[in-house]
């Protein structure tokens, strides 16, 4: 994989910092993006470069068009873009429906739908044979949400996923043609501090008995679904969606 570069939003922890491990492992330079955490991402930058591949951090908010123009210059001076892991996402504190503000469901809406589409649209120009490039491919992170629209606890976050399952389907059938592969893999009740966010920082031990798999799933699991979709190993795969859900 040497020469090839992949970049992974929101990836100073959590999956996104499990997938840019990995994907380090199998040779690939990686772009770490985060918004707010300089010292966690500067950790990760000196834990992937102990792999003997180039890594940079960018901090950029991936959900303002200025910004990821700004990350995908810094891409071009690593690489050769074939990998983009739209990672970023956030949700806010479980409520119902009715208390839900509008400046919550719009804040939800951009960075994690319009962060999606616009770091999508910049690595389509640079991964498209159709412009000169090699191919690649894109992973989208959805959630099990899309499916369960997530009532009484954040149907902003779930309707935001439910975009990106759209999204991928769309830009999967536009880009086929192009070399580009577009899947994405849709976790649910994983071990993260995203719970901590929602304010159920207990919710999968809550919520685990639910699921057939009796258990709650780990970053390092949904990564695995991540790197598969990324390489070669699923080149006749897209438009596709991997379910790290335990069941769900």
């Amino acid at each position: 994989m040497s020469g090839n570069v992949a970049l992974i939003t929101g990836s100073s922890r959590g999956i996104g910092a499990k997938a840019a491990l990995l994907l380090a492992e199998y040779g690939y330079s990686i772009v770490l993006n985060y918004k707010n955490s300089p010292d966690k991402a500067e950790r990760m930058r000196s834990k992937i470069k102990q792999s003997g591949v180039e890594c940079i951090a960018v901090q950029a908010d991936v959900s303002k068009e200025d910004e990821v123009l700004r990350l995908f210059e810094e891409v071009d001076n690593l690489g050769n873009l074939t990998v983009l892991v739209n990672n970023a996402g956030v949700l806010d504190k479980q409520t119902k429906l009715e208390h839900i503000s509008l400046e919550r469901f719009r804040n939800v809406l951009e960075v994690n739908v319009l962060s999606c589409f616009l770091c999508t649209k910049e690595a389509a120009k640079r991964m498209s044979t159709k412009h000169g490039g090699s191919g690649g491919s894109i992973v989208n992170v959805s959630s099990g949400a899309s499916k369960t629209g997530s009532p009484n606890e954040y149907v902003d976050y779930a309707s935001s996923k439910g975009a990106i399952d759209t999204f991928t389907r769309g830009a999967a059938m536009e880009l086929a043609s192009e070399g580009i592969r577009v899947n994405a893999v849709r976790p649910a009740l994983i071990y993260t501090d995203m719970h901590a966010t929602g304010g159920d920082v207990n919710r999968v031990e809550r919520l685990k008995g639910n699921l057939p798999l009796n258990r709650g799933g780990t970053p390092e699991e949904v990564a695995e679904a991540i790197l598969w979709l990324a390489m070669d190993k699923s080149s006749f795969v897209t438009g596709s969606f991997i379910d790290c859900s335990g069941g769900l």
